[in-house]
């Protein structure tokens, strides 16, 4: 009853948080038209700053955050980061200047405890064999959460461009009361942990995370795939503006149709892949299915084409719980806390290299002066997912089976 009780809240959780980051994609070039951030190949690379400096927060907070919760246990820290994202969504509402949006965006950074603590409570409450597709439930939860917060998004933002964030601002203030009267503490005295003065070196925890016996490789894997896999959430309502001429409610319906594929792969079809298939060629079937989708969107420009494509991505979505569990496998319960937080922060370190770097190529690729290739940013992550097979290779020994 505890653990069917403490994963549907986790789930609910990790839902409203997802409809309050989708809310915001479909609206991001209206947004830095708002704040004058220029046409829409400035106005990308801006965007793509935004970003960087939420990831950025997040890599210097989120293995120190991930240490308090091992330490403290894991109720605490999850509302207290309700309540920062909620403060967040409010300056996002008020900002006019871009320099307030970064505010905001670095507010949220330090507050990315949600998903770290998150998954290190799904982490307690699992045993080895359950993680992958307990994994897979939370992204099936954040696949519902883009059906709704893009969807949210793009019909709100007609009413006004500050609604949204609106919006998400009482979801996230709502689901940190929800989760102070509800929510139960899944980390027991007996398996915490001191917090230590090079806890608070995130450089220190990740160096310590990658010595650590067979998670070298896990870790690698995820900070290239993440890297790779940015150029969507980064690029796409761009992309989709200059290929295809899209509204923002375009942009919010076809984010919010990839929220369902991503519910439908990652709650529905990932514990069945497992079943037959084994957490290896599970994620193997992810990495071939995220190769040839980056390819498609590098050189689409038919709206059938991209139907078929972002089934395609929604299938590669099967990589990163697949990966985080096989990391997961690796360490005891009282270290689980900072590993996902180590995780965390290699994915926000791609989080800032990757949207700088792909906005940058964008801006490039539709530059009137160049050769103009749009779907330029999409080939080079497919190069970067090619690269990671090899490695992935190695990871067979991981798999639990």
């Amino acid at each position: 009853m505890f653990k069917n009780r403490a994963i549907v809240f986790i789930l609910i959780t990790l839902m409203i948080d997802a409809i309050g980051i989708g809310i915001v994609f479909p609206i991001m070039p209206d947004l830095m038209d708002r704040v004058g951030a220029g046409d829409t190949g400035q106005g990308a690379f801006w965007g793509g700053l935004l970003m960087a400096a939420y990831a950025g927060a997040l890599f210097l907070c989120g293995p120190i955050v991930g240490s308090i919760s091992d330490a403290v246990g894991r109720r605490p820290i999850l509302i207290a980061a309700l309540v920062m994202l909620a403060v967040d969504y409010v300056i996002m509402a008020m900002a006019d200047t871009f320099w307030l949006l970064l505010l905001g965006r670095t507010l949220a950074g330090l507050a990315g405890a949600t998903y770290i603590t998150a998954t290190a409570y799904i982490a307690d409450i699992s045993s080895p064999q359950e993680k992958a597709a307990n994994f897979g439930l939370i992204g099936a939860a954040f696949g519902i959460g883009f059906v709704l917060g893009p969807a949210i998004g793009g019909i709100a933002a007609e009413i006004s461009l500050s609604a949204p964030f609106w919006i998400a601002a009482a979801l996230s203030a709502a689901n940190a009361v929800f989760g102070y009267y509800v929510l139960p503490e899944s980390l027991t005295p007996d398996k915490r942990r001191p917090f230590g003065k090079r806890d608070l070196n995130p450089f220190k925890s990740i160096f310590d995370a990658f010595r650590l016996p067979g998670l070298a490789v896990p870790l690698v894997c995820i900070f290239m795939f993440e890297f790779a896999n940015m150029v969507y959430p980064t690029l796409w309502a761009f992309w989709t503006r200059e290929v295809f001429n899209w509204s923002t409610l375009f942009i919010g319906l076809s984010l919010a149709a990839y929220g369902v594929l991503l519910a439908l792969v990652q709650g529905v079809l990932m514990p069945l892949f497992i079943r037959w298939m084994g957490d290896y060629r599970t994620l193997m079937l992810g990495m071939v299915s995220a190769l040839i989708g980056m390819i498609g969107f590098g050189f689409t420009g038919t709206l059938a084409a991209l139907v078929v494509f972002l089934l395609l991505a929604a299938l590669s979505d099967l990589v990163p719980a697949l990966m985080t569990a096989m990391a997961s496998n690796q360490v005891d319960d009282d270290r689980q806390g900072v590993v996902q937080g180590v995780i965390a922060s290699l994915s926000s370190v791609a989080a800032i290299l990757s949207p700088i770097f792909m906005t940058g190529l964008f801006q490039a690729s539709v530059d009137e002066t160049g050769y103009y290739l749009p779907g330029a940013p999409f080939l080079f992550a497919a190069l970067l997912v090619l690269a990671m097979i090899p490695l992935v290779i190695r990871l067979r020994g991981h798999a639990s089976v």
